[in-house]
């Protein structure tokens, strides 16, 4: 598709923030004003219509694509959302550790147990560790203090926690991420602690840290959505 526009701004409108293509307010897929919740959000919308060249590159719309996905997805049904995503919290990789006699496993005690930690102190919850790989149900009154929080997050920051969190198969590391002051990138290393162990162990492909770092870049841009669309 060429490019069908000469420039494009946010501009404030009822409800929020709108990409501006010339005088058009943009849309989502599904024909619904694309209105975003920040400022910041709407800036990164336009950033990515703006850095286009004659020719429109459909794959360059990240967030774009992330702000459809939570206004036409994600916001009709937001109770749906949050009982996904509770499940993960349900079989969290950080919660499942190697038996205590192999050697991976001193190494998720140390890299993984201050992540659970902290998240337990800071969502008032405890979470079951397990040894081995046979599903052990977390608690439910665990489980349902997730689900309230996730039920107050807005569309825009569960459509950027869905993506981290199956990217990383953590909740705990999805919900991390968003606190304003962690280290992304350090998590997103604790989440593929076992990848890398095996890597390290047996070597490494070409083609497998291709994919990683896909993942990663995933993963960081989810966090970056969420991060711009606090209002």
């Amino acid at each position: 598709m060429k490019r069908f526009y000469k420039a494009a701004t946010a501009q404030e409108v009822d409800g929020g923030w709108q990409v501006m293509l010339d005088s058009r307010g943009m849309k989502t897929v599904k024909g619904s004003p694309q209105i975003v919740p920040s400022e910041a959000l709407a800036e990164a919308l336009a950033d990515e219509w703006a850095r286009q060249g004659e020719e429109i590159d459909p794959k360059s719309f990240v967030f774009r694509d992330m702000a459809d996905y939570a206004i036409d997805i994600v916001a009709p049904d937001v109770a749906a959302k949050a009982d996904e995503l509770t499940a993960y919290g349900d079989t969290d990789t950080l919660l499942y550790r190697a038996d205590p006699d192999q050697p991976l496993y001193p190494r998720q005690l140390e890299v993984w147990e201050p992540i659970v930690t902290a998240f337990e102190a800071r969502e008032g919850v405890k979470m079951t560790r397990v040894s081995g790989i046979l599903h052990r149900p977390q608690a439910p009154e665990a489980l349902a203090k997730l689900r309230a929080k996730l039920s107050g997050q807005s569309p825009f920051a569960l459509a950027g926690l869905e993506t981290m969190t199956t990217l990383a198969a953590s909740l705990i590391i999805g919900l991390s991420s968003m606190e304003p002051e962690t280290d992304a990138e350090a998590l997103w290393n604790a989440a593929s602690l076992e990848e890398d162990w095996q890597a390290d162990l047996w070597g490494r492909d070409e083609e497998a840290e291709e994919r990683r770092a896909k993942r990663q870049a995933g993963f960081l841009r989810a966090r970056e959505f969420t991060r711009l669309s606090q209002p």
